[in-house]
């Protein structure tokens, strides 16, 4: 299991959000000085796919969500503190059952 940053510092935070699902999934895109980026956000309870064009790890902060790679049958669950990676032009199904499930989403080179 790996360390969850609680904060950056040095970043720039984009105000507009990232709206999904009629706002059933928010995030905030933060830029940092090496150019890299990542997402923090809030997914609702509900059922969502995403489609990935570079490769992503998504960090779950805290909550829960059970979350099934395209081209897999086995569903895993995460919990606060665990995270997944995502291939790159590929995708995710990913579902919250109750409550609000946090996360961060490095985009990986």
């Amino acid at each position: 299991m790996s360390t969850i940053a609680t904060e950056f510092r040095g970043v720039t935070a984009v105000t507009k959000a990232n709206v999904y699902f009629d706002g059933k999934v928010v995030s905030h895109t933060i830029l940092f000085p090496d150019g890299s980026k990542k997402t923090l956000g809030l997914i609702y309870p509900g059922k969502f796919h995403f489609g990935t064009d570079k490769a992503e790890r998504m960090e779950i902060v805290a909550g829960a969500c059970s979350v099934k790679l395209d081209g897999q049958t086995t569903v895993a669950d995460y919990a606060g503190g665990q995270s997944f990676d995502v291939p790159a032009k590929s995708g995710f199904d990913i579902e919250v059952k109750s409550g609000i499930c946090e996360y961060i989403c490095s985009f990986i080179d």
